[in-house]
C-alpha cells in the first residue's frame, strides 16, 4: 500500500490543507488533515473501470464555505441537540446553536471544521486533535485519535477521545455515499440492509425523544435489502417531516453484519461493521440548498448521496429512555467501524 501527500488548498485563516491518498490495487481514499474529510473513495465496476463513489468537492474553499459535513469527522456529538442545552454533573451546558434552536454536528466549528494533525502509521494515518475545555460549549479538554486504516478491500476507522474530565462524546464519518460512481444517477436504485427492530420517533425538527416504533410492517424495514426508493415517498408522517430517511436505526447487535448497500448495475456493494448501537440513515433530502457543483461535475441535488452514520443515538444525553455513557480519564470514548468495498 502506498501513502502519498498532496497540498490541496489554503483556508481563509491561512491554514496549508492537504490531501493524504492511502492507495493499494482495490481501492484509492483521499482524507484531508481539514476535518479528516474523505473527498474520494475510487473503486472499479465490474469492466475494471475506476470512479469515485463519494461526494465531495475538489477544492478547499467549497470545503470551507459549502460543505454538509461531506466525508468529515462530525462531533463532538453527531447529530442534533434539543436546545443546544444539557446537564452533566448538575452543570447546565450552553452548546453553540447553528441549526434552528439546536446545535447540530458538533455546532459552528465542530471537529468536521478544524485543522488535525496527520502521522503516517502502518497500512493508513492516524489524525490528532486537542479540543480545549469548552469549546463549542462542550465541557473537558479532549485529545483525539482518529486513524483510517486501508487493507485489501476495507477501510477501517477508529476514533479514540481523551477527555480530562467527564463529558460527552459520540463521533461518526459523514461521508455521502452513491455506488453508481462519478454521480451517474440519484441513490434511490441501491439496495439497502439494516439489521434493525425499532427506529425513535422524530420532532418536525428531527430530534428523538425516547418514544421509538417497530419498523417491521412500516417503510423503515430494511431487515429484508430493498430499494432505498421503494417507499421513501409514501405518505407517512415520519418520512415527510424529515423529505425521506433522516432516522437512527437501533442495530439489534445479533449479527456481524447489520448494514450493506449494493448497486446492481455497478455490481459495487459496501458491507459495513460497527461496534456502535445504531446507524443514522439519511438520504440527502436537503442537497441542492447550498452544495453547487461536486468534484464529479454534477450540480447536487436531494438524494444524490446516502449517508449511513454509526453511532451512538442522537439527543441520547436529554432522553431518559436512551442509555448515556459518560467518558472519563479513566472511561475515554472508542468506536471503530469498518467499510468493506466489493463488486459482484
Amino acid at each position: 500500500m502506498k501513502i502519498l501527500k498532496r497540498k490541496f488548498g489554503v483556508l481563509k485563516t491561512g491554514e496549508e490543507v492537504f490531501k493524504y491518498i492511502l492507495k493499494n490495487d482495490n481501492l484509492e481514499i483521499g482524507i484531508l488533515n481539514y476535518g479528516g474529510i474523505i473527498t474520494e473513495i475510487l473503486i472499479a465496476k465490474r469492466n475494471g473501470q475506476k470512479e469515485n463513489i463519494v461526494l465531495g468537492y475538489d477544492n478547499i474553499i467549497d470545503y470551507e464555505e459549502k460543505s454538509p459535513h461531506f466525508g468529515a469527522i462530525t462531533g463532538r456529538i453527531a447529530g442534533r441537540i434539543e436546545g443546544g442545552i444539557f446537564e452533566l454533573g448538575g452543570v447546565r451546558y450552553n452548546l453553540a446553536i447553528n441549526n434552528g434552536k439546536n446545535s447540530l454536528h458538533g455546532g459552528i466549528k465542530g471537529l468536521d471544521k478544524r485543522i488535525w494533525d496527520v502521522l503516517e502509521v502502518e497500512n493508513g494515518v492516524e489524525l490528532s486533535y486537542i479540543s480545549p475545555h469548552m469549546e463549542e460549549g462542550f465541557p473537558a479538554r479532549v485529545k483525539f485519535k482518529v486513524r483510517y486504516t486501508l487493507l485489501e478491500d476495507t477501510l477501517e476507522i477508529s476514533y479514540l477521545g481523551t477527555p480530562d474530565r467527564e463529558t460527552i462524546l459520540n463521533l461518526t464519518n459523514h461521508t455521502y455515499f452513491n455506488l453508481s460512481g462519478d454521480c451517474q444517477e440519484d441513490i434511490l436504485n441501491h439496495e439497502l440492509y439494516i439489521y434493525a427492530d425499532r427506529v425513535p420517533f422524530l420532532d418536525e425538527n428531527s430530534i428523538p425523544h425516547g418514544q421509538t416504533f417497530d419498523l417491521t410492517e412500516t417503510p423503515f424495514n430494511f431487515k429484508t435489502p430493498k430499494r432505498i426508493g421503494k417507499d421513501i415517498d409514501l405518505n407517512n408522517l415520519q418520512l415527510r417531516s424529515a423529505k425521506g430517511y433522516d432516522h437512527p436505526f437501533i442495530l439489534k447487535k445479533e449479527k456481524e453484519l447489520e448494514i450493506s448497500l449494493f448497486h446492481e448495475k455497478t455490481g459495487r456493494k459496501l458491507d459495513i461493521y460497527t461496534d456502535q448501537r445504531s446507524v443514522v440513515l439519511y438520504t440527502g433530502n436537503h442537497l441542492g440548498d447550498n452544495e453547487g457543483k461536486l468534484s464529479c461535475g454534477v450540480i447536487a441535488k436531494p438524494r444524490l448521496g446516502v449517508c449511513l452514520e454509526t453511532q451512538d443515538l442522537p439527543n441520547h444525553i436529554n432522553i431518559n429512555e436512551f442509555k448515556t455513557t459518560i467518558y472519563t480519564p479513566s472511561n475515554p470514548y472508542r468506536a471503530v467501524t469498518r467499510y468493506v468495498f466489493t463488486k459482484n
